[in-house]
């Protein structure tokens, strides 16, 4: 199952400045790889139709390992 986070591009005009182009990343989705502000990602252009979004370093996973189960008495 893929789950998708449809968004828009939203453009930014300042007065004699070319547009500037922000996508926005849901918090659902950064929460669900444990993305942060201020951690550094960069495009690839995979094709017309396709972006890839990398991140240049992945931290240690959050969770704890899971205990190994024990048979109940």
């Amino acid at each position: 199952m893929q789950t998708t986070y449809p968004l828009k591009i939203q453009a930014i005009r300042s007065k004699g400045q070319q547009p500037r182009l922000y996508v926005s990343f849901p918090l659902a989705l950064a929460a669900a790889i444990g993305l942060e502000p201020g951690d550094a990602v960069q495009w690839e252009l995979l094709d017309r139709r396709e972006l890839r979004l990398v991140r240049l370093q992945v931290p240690a996973p959050l969770t704890r390992r899971r205990a190994s189960a024990s048979p109940r008495k």
